[in-house]
């Protein structure tokens, strides 16, 4: 059998069975545990390596191929050897427990996990650096094989089990058979190589280690800690599902940490202890739902966040505390529902955040405030977004700010203009159809704008007023006809105009572009002509600087129809005058007041969209003239008309005009608030004396009532008795109550 050198990623045959009543053993091998039948013969001398277990009886019973040797000294009682070793190794091994009978021996021990100890002895040859490398690795080695007997069988099945290793002391400086080292100085390549966990035997002067594509499963605390010296670690695309703190405890060099691409499901606090000169953290395409406070709280000085493609659905308020110096942080294709305002706030050094495809319809007032620093500004599909609050931005000094692939129907002027420092501005693939005048003029240091796959109809003249070192305008892809030389402040110092990709009509307007057409940059595609017909599809850049006769020429607008030019309305009524006229380009028909003020498009006098003028609910002061204007770029022409209104009486109306009388009838009385007093105070007084009158007889009744009396007097005489004449009758007096 050819010699293999250890940490070889190959699967090996299993050990020899377990004596009777063991627990049986996984049936093959982790990759990287060397075994003795692999094990090259020159291993034994220079370096030797002991492991030491706390536990004798769980020696003896998982251990049944190591033979145990019996020393005077209390401490080598548990120290195993292989069993298993060819004839041809018997005889340095005698060598080496010479040596160390001889007193010769210098060592180091070190723990390891589980109540394991690995003690390295060397004999004088080998450099104390190059034994130590070997102890190195088989500490790594241990903290695997724990790693995968726990991940292959059930818990309480397997313990842990610990093998000794002997690896030549000439071996520090190799490199894993199963990795590249060849390719880049100080770099070990184990990319796509199935690895299920880190191999041993890593050189300790290794600055970039590429184990991406890899199966890993885990990282344990302490497997990477005598790489002191790696500044770049890649573990993406693996199967990482848990970090355990301290993981990467030792790696105080480390710049770069790429962790994106595998199975994180939480980042909690001291994950990232030890990494202290970290720049870069990549934890994109996980599964992290949510940041704890302090999940990075160790990394004061990383500078660039890369968080996306994950299910992000809250960040705590004090999840980025302690990154004091970071610079860029990204969040893209996340389920968050809200900007994390109060976590950003944690951010004070922040200069470029990028928010990419987030399901957000709002960005409320202050959102943002805090970051002062922040120079960069990058909102990516945002489908629901449809305007910005006026106060979204407040607290920014921003130079550049990109809001693409959004639902904006307009710019946000109200929300932009206090950005004075504003240099770039991108609002590319937002339904915005038209630039009007003189609204970007408080971005004062505007350099460039880029409005491309937009629906842009027009941009008005004066539009880029006040911008003097705007230099770049992309509005590609697009539904202009035309851009004017009047739209700029300074059209000679633009330096970069895409406009390809628009519908444009090559008429006298565009002669100032074809003036300055090969200074300008017009990009990979220079505009072409969608007509006239005689130049349709021709770029700009196709025409000489003679022009043919009837090329890039207008027709001064002219009034064709008309409706009548005098119109009789009643008051209340409705009243249209119509006007259109002819040329190139079309010209625009507007409308005027009698006083000299042009009409709107809204309100009860309005021009509506072919150029008609439309009074509703005509009044006596609508009266009067009315001029229509028919104008281009290259002429105008005017037209006037007149309204008169009539005035109608409503019938059976006591309120009539006072100047229109009937001769032989009195004109209509009108009564006015005084008349109205004094009509009120002649009725109001025989009612009151009415009142008056019935009250007092009430008065007198009731004072004579009182003297009624309730009780009467009279005499009554009883009659004789019949036949006695001479008797005389009683009188008798009563009182009758």
């Amino acid at each position: 059998m050819p010699e293999r050198p250890c940490g070889a990623a190959q699967q090996l045959p299993p050990p020899s069975p377990p004596p009777l009543g063991a627990r049986e053993p996984p049936s093959a091998l982790p990759p990287l545990l060397c075994h003795p039948e692999v094990a090259p013969a020159a291993a034994l001398p220079g370096c030797f390596i002991y492991l030491f277990c706390t536990n004798r009886v769980a020696a003896d019973s998982f251990l049944p191929g190591l033979k145990r040797e019996r020393g005077k000294k209390k401490k080598r009682r548990n120290a195993f050897w292989l069993f298993s070793l060819p004839r041809s190794w018997q005889q340095p091994l005698q060598q080496q427990q010479q040596q160390r009978q001889a007193g010769g021996q210098r060592g180091e021990r070190r723990k390891g996990r589980c109540g394991a100890e690995v003690q390295l002895e060397w004999d004088g040859p080998p450099a104390p650096h190059r034994c130590s490398a070997q102890l190195d690795a088989t500490l790594q080695l241990l903290w695997m094989e724990e790693g995968m007997a726990a991940a292959t069988t059930p818990k309480q099945a397997w313990p842990p089990i610990f093998f000794l290793l002997l690896l030549s002391g000439g071996s520090s400086g190799g490199c894993p058979a199963v990795c590249d080292c060849t390719s880049q100085p100080r770099a070990v390549l184990c990319a796509h190589r199935r690895l299920e966990a880190v191999p041993g035997g890593l050189p300790l002067d290794t600055e970039l280690l590429d184990l991406s594509g890899n199966r890993l499963w885990g990282l344990q605390r302490g497997m990477l800690s005598r790489l002191g010296l790696l500044r770049e670690l890649d573990l993406s695309y693996n199967q990482l599902s848990t970090l355990e703190p301290g993981a990467f405890h030792g790696l105080q060099s480390l710049l770069t940490l790429r962790l994106q691409g595998n199975r994180l499901r939480i980042v909690g606090p001291r994950v990232f202890s030890g990494l202290s000169s970290l720049t870069l953290l990549d934890i994109r395409l996980n599964q992290i739902v949510l940041f704890l406070d302090g999940a990075f709280g160790e990394l004061g000085s990383l500078q660039q966040l890369e968080v996306g493609d994950n299910h992000l659905v809250f960040v705590a308020p004090g999840a980025f505390a302690g990154l004091a110096k970071l610079r860029t942080l990204t969040l893209e294709r996340c389920n968050l529902s809200t900007v994390p305002g109060p976590a950003l706030a944690r951010l004070p050094a922040l200069g470029v955040l990028r928010l990419r495809e987030l399901d957000i319809g709002r960005l409320p007032g202050g959102a943002l405030q805090g970051l002062g620093q922040l120079k960069e500004l990058e909102i990516h599909h945002w489908p629901p977004l449809e305007a910005l609050e006026p106060g979204s931005l407040t607290g920014l000094n921003l130079s550049s700010l990109a809001i693409t692939r959004c639902n904006l129907s307009s710019v946000p002027f109200q929300a932009l203009h206090h950005l004075s420092f504003l240099r770039v501005l991108d609002l590319s693939q937002n339904p915005i159809s038209a630039i009007p005048a003189r609204r970007l003029s408080p971005l004062v240091r505007l350099q460039e704008l880029r409005l491309s796959g937009a629906c842009l109809t027009s941009i008005a003249a004066h539009a880029f007023h006040g911008l003097t070192a705007f230099h770049l305008l992309d509005v590609a892809d697009n539904a202009l006809q035309t851009l004017e030389e009047t739209a700029f402040s300074s059209p000679d110092k633009l330096v970069t105009l895409r406009l390809s990709g628009n519908p444009l009509t090559c008429d006298c307007r565009l002669v100032w572009l074809l003036r300055l057409r090969r200074r300008l940059d017009f990009g990979t595609s220079p505009p072409a002509c969608a007509g006239p017909q005689n130049v349709q599809g021709k770029s700009l850049r196709e025409f000489s600087d003679i022009l043919p006769p009837g090329h890039f020429t207008c027709q001064p607008a002219l009034i064709r129809k008309s409706g009548p030019r005098w119109v009789i309305a009643e008051e209340g009524g409705h009243a249209v005058f119509s006007c259109s006229g002819d040329g190139d380009p079309a010209p625009i028909v507007s409308w005027m007041r009698p006083q000299g003020a042009w009409l709107g498009r809204a309100g009860r006098v309005r021009v509506l969209e072919d150029g008609t003028l439309e009074i509703r609910s005509v009044q006596l002061r609508d009266r009067g003239a009315y001029v229509c204007v028919v104008s281009n770029v290259a002429g105008n022409d005017s037209l006037r008309t007149w309204l008169e209104v009539i005035q109608v009486e409503p019938p059976n109306s006591t309120l009539s005009d006072p100047n229109t009388t009937m001769p032989g009838i009195p004109g209509p009385f009108f009564l006015d608030s005084r008349g109205i007093a004094m009509v009120l105070a002649v009725g109001f007084l025989p009612f009151l004396t009415s009142v008056t009158l019935c009250f007092g007889l009430i008065a007198l009744w009731s004072k004579g009532k009182g003297r009624v009396k309730h009780h009467m007097t009279f005499d009554f005489v009883a009659p004789r008795a019949s036949g006695d004449k001479n008797s005389g009758g009683n009188r008798v007096t009563a009182k009758l109550f």
